[in-house]
């Protein structure tokens, strides 16, 4: 069993996440790298400065621009959207992986009368006339129907039928998001867009309990460490109970995939992908990292655990963009900040697409973060490299910063 201190847990999940010491990823490779690495990135539409996955990326990535993300996604096709953590982003390789849940979107799709129809009519549709979204799909009405394996806004009762059919047949993988122009989705075939080979390829997985490991073995190499405990980071892993989540954490074990580890003052024992040991030893040893200034996404994968969170870092965050405005604590869209080996604070900034500005509303310190003038400087640099992302000319500061 490996031992850690508490800080050395912090840094090697920073260091893990590129988040600690020099870039570990740079431009559209490390970009796709860094995906890789998480398996996934979640998807949001909501825009404050920035969507949920663009801002994973761009703290991580050195050169990062929202450009590159579109690039992987709807030009050289490296990434594809499909609903994994809830919805995602996921390296095209891992497609093959996910016929499980293809399958049982077919199936599910047999349950409501009438949605085979809807899906042809749309096949021949955009065969004929190329890609389309649902308000431009010519098929009037509703249907009474819901997606089986992703949020579709449309749960039990009577949906819009262009849309229910869009969505039936993304959910099947007969059909991509081709690009997304705003909150807006257009949707052609996959087999124009992603190679047969990919699309014919059986589940590397077939069986429910290795498919678990790959889930399990994904995950916590999402986070760095992760724990046997129920948590979001195993939200959409079907069948995935305690029972279940035991036993592949010991088969995971014995095979050697995954490695113990003890932190002093964390009761629970926490996971690591073998693979992460050399990282670990570096953290182990001393090696002292550059500190960087980081604002962190709502939906990062590092944060997928709140409770592993508020354990190891002592930080409690709450994503209140659900939460009625008086009672919210901080704010609508509030970004963790981290500083060093350790979250430092939040944020809350606003890009202004017509003033060119990047409104920062406030900025709340920890107790106990020291002001110091190179934290200063760390937090505007990292203002400025998001102004810079988001566009902006103009970084407007709050005239009083806050603590938490």
């Amino acid at each position: 069993m490996i031992t850690m201190t508490i800080q050395e847990a912090r840094n090697f999940i920073l260091l893990k996440q590129g988040l600690l010491g020099e870039y570990r990823f740079t431009g559209k490779q490390g970009a796709l790298d860094y995906v890789r690495q998480a398996g996934c990135i979640q998807f949001d539409p909501v825009d404050a400065c920035g969507k949920n996955a663009e801002l994973t990326l761009q703290s991580r990535v050195k050169g990062f621009t929202k450009q590159t993300l579109y690039e992987l996604l709807y030009e050289d096709r490296k990434l594809v959207d499909y609903p994994d953590k809830n919805i995602s982003i996921i390296p095209a390789e891992d497609w093959p992986y996910f016929e499980r849940y293809r399958r049982a979107a077919r199936e599910n799709g047999r349950r409501f009368p009438g949605m085979a129809a809807l899906e042809d009519q749309a096949k021949a549709y955009i065969r004929e006339n190329g890609l389309v979204s649902s308000d431009e799909l010519p098929i009037p009405g509703t249907i009474h129907w819901h997606s089986c394996i992703h949020w579709s806004g449309s749960w039990d009762g009577e949906t819009n039928a262009a849309r229910a059919a869009l969505e039936q047949l993304y959910s099947t993988g007969e059909l991509i998001i081709h690009h997304k122009k705003g909150a807006r989705k257009y949707y052609d075939l996959a087999e124009r867009h992603l190679p047969t080979t990919l699309l014919s390829a059986p589940d590397p997985m077939p069986g429910d309990e290795a498919h678990l490991r790959w889930r399990i073995r994904r995950r916590i190499g999402a986070v760095g460490l992760l724990w046997n405990r129920p948590s979001d980071a195993w939200l959409n892993s079907w069948g995935l109970k305690a029972p279940q989540r035991s036993r592949a954490f010991e088969e995971l074990l014995e095979g050697g995939e995954i490695l113990e580890v003890s932190v002093e003052g964390i009761k629970h024992l926490l996971y690591c992908r073998a693979g992460d040991l050399p990282l670990l030893d570096r953290v182990r040893q001393g090696e002292a990292f550059k500190p960087r200034c980081e604002l962190i996404a709502p939906l990062d994968c590092m944060m997928w655990d709140r409770n592993l969170i508020r354990a190891l870092f002592g930080f409690d965050y709450t994503w209140e963009i659900y939460t009625p405005a008086a009672k919210r604590k901080y704010g609508h869209y509030v970004l963790p900040m981290i500083w060093g080996g350790r979250f430092a604070g939040r944020v809350e900034a606003v890009a202004e697409a017509k003033t060119g500005r990047l409104v920062v509303k406030n900025i709340w310190y920890e107790d106990g973060v020291r002001r110091t003038k190179k934290l200063e400087n760390a937090v505007n640099g990292c203002l400025k490299r998001l102004g810079i992302f988001n566009h902006c000319r103009e970084i407007v500061l709050p005239e009083v910063e806050k603590r938490g």
